[in-house]
């Protein structure tokens, strides 16, 4: 069965397989992503409904608060219960009054005299008499709630109460009536509790019940009536435990309740989630407070019984998996056939012709096993193989003659390579600016060039202009052959930028040189082993304003007259360096007696002394100030000969180049003694 499959049905039968194993972890991961975004729209739903009902809350019973209030508050009210029984101010007040209680939301108000206990109400049904409709007692239960609001410090409450004289259910609005800090009544309005429960409560979708409740957690308002905790506002601790929300949850639940309850109150405007056993079944129960009303609205959402995800988008899914598990089927069996098979069978007939001697021809592929014949084609390669085999000490005779032959042609290569790196030291030497300098500067410079090999990367620039001349160090990455050929470039690169900018600015010029440098150079197209960075260090000097200026990278300028040394230092980045420096002139006036130097790293980085620690800018300054006051060719001598004491034994380390230069000449220093490169390489 096997060999009559192939390799390209026993790799789609394998792959089916595969995917029918991954169906089981895919199944049930993608249940528990079905069933997260299900809590997820459910959390959402809920948040949304609580936060949409209790704007539709807020919105008519703040309404009916600042009324009530405006109505407690008037001057005719209070003028009124001042003057109970005088006419005028009864007229006053019914035609004030009648104005409020159009506005009303139960189109009624009430009025209580706290002198008397009388309490009035007009609905618009009667005018405004000098009867109340009933008086309120101190010692009558139900008229509790009224004198215990008037012995608090509450300016208002809200309040959910069955008027068992008036026959209604309603939720009251109730305002204080102060006049000088003492209380002359109550006043407000009513808002009927059937109506707002079929407003607010009685529409909710299904699976989704809402509530109030205060903040001890006693029900407010309800769509079963027989839940609310009447009267509970004022004395929300003797609210029955049945009219309490902690009721309708299960036991282990209800000190997350009470917990949420505090959270909601402590944080208005915040929503809070939790999911308990409500009334026996688990649901989703969200909270959120209303603090101008003091009450909380609570969402009971079961979240089984809600329609919160349509089954018509899980049949969707399921058949969009199967239509991708399909395509992968045909997608994997069309890429096997051309990325596997057909090379395979390519190679097998290459291997078959190789094995058979013969390069031109391709044999059949009559073989029942791609493998089995790709296994056959290379048993008869490694017979072939076997018979080479015999050739091969003949074979390494003669490439051992030409090994000879090769060494012999590598020595006289390498000899060619000699006469290439002197006649490349030869080059580098008629780059440097000797004659421009002594006809130029005459007695005032003074250089010192070592380089490490025959050839180096240091050398030295000058340029003449029409109000003085630019002065130089520079010291390319590597030694040897490599520092030379980089010579080559940046010399390339300073005599355009000289061209481009002058010889005046020795900041732009680094600038220039950091930035041409780069592009021809890009650090993205090069090994990170090859550096292709330079220190360079630049004065440009005006005679007439005896003044230089003075810019580095990472090259630092020496001022000294043999009592006093000035080091104006360069910027710390080399030009080339990963990040661009900035680099900035620095100027200084110029004394006659004072001598001016440039040095390469290579000086100040020389190993020896006892402990083979570099010679260091506290030595090389201390030597400056030493000879700087003598002939710069006397100094060049002395730096020598102070720098080979040092070294001692030791290899130089890098090439080395001093750059001295006055800005008046020697009047002690004899025409014959010279002042160029005072060395070669050692």
């Amino acid at each position: 069965m096997a060999a009559l499959l192939g390799l390209r049905g026993k790799s789609v039968v394998t792959l089916l397989l595969a995917c029918l194993l991954a169906l089981i972890p895919a199944g049930l991961i993608g249940w528990k992503a079905v069933d997260d975004i299900h809590r997820h729209f459910a959390q959402a739903y809920a948040e949304n409904y609580t936060l949409l009902q209790m704007q539709r809350i807020v919105s008519p019973v703040s309404r009916e608060l600042v009324l009530s209030r405006r109505f407690a508050d008037s001057v005719i009210t209070r003028e009124w219960l001042t003057h109970l029984e005088d006419e005028t101010y009864r007229a006053r007040f019914h035609e004030e009054s009648e104005g409020f209680r159009r506005q009303l939301e139960s189109q009624a108000y009430f009025i209580v005299d706290h002198a008397s206990g009388a309490y009035f109400f007009n609905d618009g049904g009667q005018a405004q008499g000098a009867s109340p409709t009933y008086h309120l007692s101190p010692d009558e239960p139900d008229d509790a709630w009224y004198f215990d609001l008037m012995a608090s410090s509450a300016s208002y409450n809200i309040n959910v109460n069955v008027d068992r004289t008036l026959q209604q259910a309603m939720i009251w609005i109730n305002v204080k009536v102060m006049e000088n800090g003492e209380a002359l009544g109550l006043a407000g309005g009513s808002i009927d509790l059937s109506d707002f429960l079929d407003r607010f409560m009685r529409q909710a979708p299904a699976g989704l019940l809402p509530m109030v409740v205060d903040r001890q957690g006693a029900i407010q308002v309800h769509p079963d009536i027989a839940q609310i905790a009447w009267s509970s506002f004022n004395t929300p601790l003797e609210a029955e435990e049945s009219q309490r929300l902690h009721h309708l949850v299960g036991d282990a639940d209800r000190i997350e309740v009470t917990r949420a309850l505090q959270e909601a109150v402590h944080r208005p405007g915040t929503i809070h989630h939790l999911e308990v056993d409500f009334e026996g079944r688990p649901k989703l129960l969200t909270l959120g407070y209303i603090p101008e009303l003091q009450w909380l609205l609570v969402s009971a959402l079961d979240t089984g019984t809600a329609q919160l995800l349509e089954s018509r988008w899980l049949w969707t899914l399921a058949v969009a998996l199967t239509l991708i598990l399909g395509t992968l089927l045909l997608a994997f069996a069309y890429a096997t056939d051309r990325l596997i098979l057909a090379p395979l069978n390519r190679l097998k007939a290459s291997a078959q012709a190789i094995a058979g001697g013969d390069y031109r021809s391709r044999l059949p592929t009559e073989r029942g096993d791609e493998i089995g014949a790709l296994s056959q084609a290379f048993s008869r390669m490694a017979s072939q193989v076997e018979r080479y085999t015999r050739d091969l000490e003949g074979q390494v005779r003669e490439r051992t003659r030409d090994l000879e032959t090769a060494h012999a042609k590598v020595a006289a290569a390498h000899q060619q390579l000699g006469d290439s790196i002197q006649y490349a030291s030869i080059i580098q030497r008629a780059i440097l600016p000797d004659r421009q300098l002594e006809r130029h500067l005459s007695h005032r410079y003074g250089v010192l060039w070592k380089p490490r090999d025959t050839v180096g990367g240091d050398f030295y620039v000058f340029r003449a202009g029409e109000r003085g001349y630019l002065l130089g160090v520079v010291d390319c990455a590597g030694h040897g052959v490599p520092g030379a050929m980089m010579t080559m470039l940046a010399r390339a690169l300073i005599d355009q930028a000289m061209a481009r900018r002058g010889a005046d600015d020795p900041a732009a010029l680094l600038a220039d040189i950091d930035r041409h440098g780069r592009e021809l150079l890009p650090a993205d197209h090069l090994p990170s082993s090859i550096a292709t960075n330079m220190d360079l260090g630049l004065v440009w000097v005006e005679p007439d304003r005896k003044q230089l200026t003075f810019a580095g990278a990472k090259i630092d300028l020496y001022a000294s007259d043999g009592d006093s040394l000035t080091r104006l230092k360069a910027n710390k980045r080399a030009i080339g360096h990963r990040r661009p420096g900035e680099y900035v002139n620095q100027t200084l006036a110029m004394s006659p007696a004072a001598s001016y130097y440039l040095c390469s790293d290579g000086f100040l980085d020389q190993a020896g002394g006892s402990h083979g620690f570099g010679f260091g800018n506290p030595r090389f300054e201390a030597l400056i100030k030493a000879q700087a006051s003598h002939p710069l060719a006397e100094q060049m001598r002395a730096f020598e000969a102070a720098l080979q004491a040092y070294r001692g034994a030791l290899p130089q380390r890098d090439d080395i180049t001093l750059l001295a230069f006055r800005a008046e000449p020697d009047e002690d220093l004899s025409p014959q003694s010279p002042t160029g490169p005072t060395a070669g390489p050692r």
